[in-house]
């Protein structure tokens, strides 16, 4: 239960490196071995179509080493057309695209990973288990889109399947991304719908030549999807089948995750569904990165299907259930291999302590909203009421998971060069901001957060922002966790929220099956879950919150005049065992 492998002490960036470079040298030593007996066994394809039971056709490309004899072959589905797969060749082992329908060159209509999609994964595993390519022995593959695929498709029985390795990821696609909140993630929306719609437009012609009227329902329903999100605010029946509905499979599946990532709850809570069936959770990095230093679990995740689908006795099944990259400071540090890694049984890790923090009005000092507050253990102060106008907020800033995303296409290399934009220096200014002393010891926080706030609004609906912010010696707010809930879904179910051995909600389920807006001026206490943090918070360093309109990348909301109730709200942090916030704040 103890946290990492030497008397429960997490290991430093520098000791991880060390041990990297060695295995990275006997890696490469081996790979020139084997590189020198197989550099005449060029890959192979060949695109072939698969006919649903409904009499669509859907397209297929298998890959393999020389040949295209029997093997174990890894599956992948994606809506992203050809020749994209996320893994890398393993040797010894086939490779299977397969198109989800109505995307790339397969015909029907595409259903946001819905019902039919999930019957065409049963379909499509049946008939490759039976091709003269496929030993009968498969592996399933998955990366965002084509995660979520299996994600949403494990409550069917999955014919020949052994295995899965599932990075990123939505346990619930409405609350993991599209709609976290009960607020429209809009921006990653709509890159989807273009992820997926560029391909089969390029993909048009061939499709146009082979069945023209096939077009038609690919446009319907690439339409029908992207309306789908923004018509359907509250989750609802079509929202939960496009969640995951347990697993009838039992399957062992590794997932890779990343704190920072746009998806990175649904790994979280997938794991928690499934380690009764030996899932592994790895916390490294997927949409927004992996460290400088780090394979991004693809050494995990190629022994995981040598062990579970053909049997090598290679121990990753006995390597820790959890392992954490943690950042230290910020997301731009991690990237650079500045972190802490980490070990662990479980997620949350046990042991871990939810601290809570009082908002205080009296000033902390260096902040640089209007208020300038303060977080305190110590019991709540003086009751105050503050207010703040809710405008849209930078989201370099105040969205870290959409700006990791953005970043790892090319903004990082801007934001290193204007670091404003990824601190919180331009965002906090139109919020309020509560900030804790400095530590007099480093602090490890690792596991979901919660804001527990009395609010009122001018307007029957607004959007509450909150995000943590890692503050150095130099006074740069670097943003690290963050969390959002629309003021019209109040209520949570407390029979599905996470508690503390003290019978503290410090993870809230929500309730969004309705809308229940509040009258202008009323008062009403929230629970805004925020996404796990996985941060090292130095000696000398302070913990900021920051409390502000949503973010731009956001469907707008109207702009608000939102007033807290100081005294009546506090911030639960985790605290992994080994550390002690109290302590370190003079508590």
């Amino acid at each position: 239960m103890g946290l990492g492998r030497t008397a429960g002490k997490p290991r430093s960036a520098g000791r991880v490196a060390r041990r990297a470079a060695a295995l990275l040298a006997t890696a490469a030593a081996l790979s020139g071995t084997l590189l020198a007996t197989s550099a005449s066994a060029a890959t192979v394809s060949s695109n072939q179509r698969f006919t649903a039971s409904d009499g669509v056709s859907l397209q297929a490309t298998i890959s393999g080493e020389g040949s295209l004899s029997a093997r174990p072959a890894i599956v992948e589905f994606s809506p992203y057309g050809r020749g994209t797969t996320t893994s890398a060749p393993i040797p010894g082992f086939n490779s299977l695209l397969i198109q989800i329908r109505g995307t790339g060159d397969s015909d029907g209509r595409f259903d946001a990973l819905g019902p039919r999609t999930q019957l065409d994964v049963v379909e499509a595993l049946q008939w490759a288990c039976h091709q003269p390519w496929s030993d009968g022995r498969l592996g399933i593959n998955g990366f965002s889109a084509s995660a979520i695929t299996i994600y949403n498709s494990l409550h069917r029985p999955l014919p020949c399947v052994k295995a899965a390795v599932l990075k990123s990821g939505t346990h619930e696609l409405y609350r993991d991304l599209l709609v976290p909140g009960g607020i429209n993630n809009l921006v990653p929306g709509v890159g989807v719908l273009a992820g997926i719609g560029a391909p089969a437009l390029i993909q048009g012609p061939e499709r146009l030549l082979r069945n023209p009227l096939s077009a038609l329902d690919t446009i319907l329903g690439l339409a029908e999807s992207g309306f789908g999100e923004i018509l359907r605010p509250t989750l609802d029946g079509w929202w939960r089948e496009r969640g995951m509905r347990g697993d009838v499979n039992h399957l062992p599946i590794l997932m890779i995750d990343g704190f920072f990532d746009v998806e990175s709850r649904g790994a979280f809570q997938a794991f928690q569904e499934l380690r009764g069936d030996g899932a592994h959770l790895i916390v490294v990095g997927a949409h927004d990165g992996a460290p400088k230093g780090t394979d991004g679990g693809a050494g995990d995740a190629r022994r995981w299907f040598e062990h579970f689908v053909t049997g090598v006795d290679n121990g990753i099944e006995r390597e820790p259930r959890v392992k954490l990259w943690l950042a230290d400071g910020d997301r731009e540090k991690l990237l650079d291999g500045r972190f802490v890694q980490t070990d662990a049984s479980d997620w949350p890790v046990p042991g871990t302590r939810w601290e809570s923090l009082a908002l205080d009005a009296a000033p902390a000092g260096g902040g640089h909203s209007a208020n300038d507050g303060s977080l305190t253990v110590g019991a709540r102060r003086q009751a105050t009421r503050q207010s703040f106008i809710a405008l849209p907020s930078l989201f370099t800033a105040s969205d870290p998971p959409n700006a990791a995303i953005v970043g790892a296409a090319g903004l990082n290399d801007l934001t290193r060069q204007l670091p404003l934009l990824s601190d919180m220096t331009l965002a906090e200014p139109f919020g309020l901001s509560y900030t804790t002393r400095p530590l007099s010891e480093p602090v490890l926080s690792a596991g979901p957060a919660t804001l527990e706030v009395r609010l009122s609004s001018s307007m029957p609906s607004t959007g509450i922002w909150v995000v943590v912010s890692d503050v150095g010696p130099d006074g740069k707010a670097h943003p690290v966790a963050s969390g959002r809930l629309n003021t019209d879904f109040p209520e949570v179910d407390e029979a599905k929220s996470l508690k503390d051995a003290h019978g503290t909600i410090v993870q809230p389920y929500g309730r969004y099956d309705q809308r229940k807006p509040a009258a202008a001026g009323q008062e009403r206490v929230y629970r805004v879950e925020l996404w796990p943090i996985g941060n090292r918070f130095k000696a000398g360093h302070r913990l900021r919150l920051h409390i502000l309109g949503t973010s731009i990348a956001s469907l707008p909301m109207l702009p608000a005049l939102n007033t807290v109730d100081v005294a009546a709200s506090r911030l639960l942090v985790p605290v992994l065992p080994g550390s002690d916030l109290r302590r370190a704040l003079g508590g």
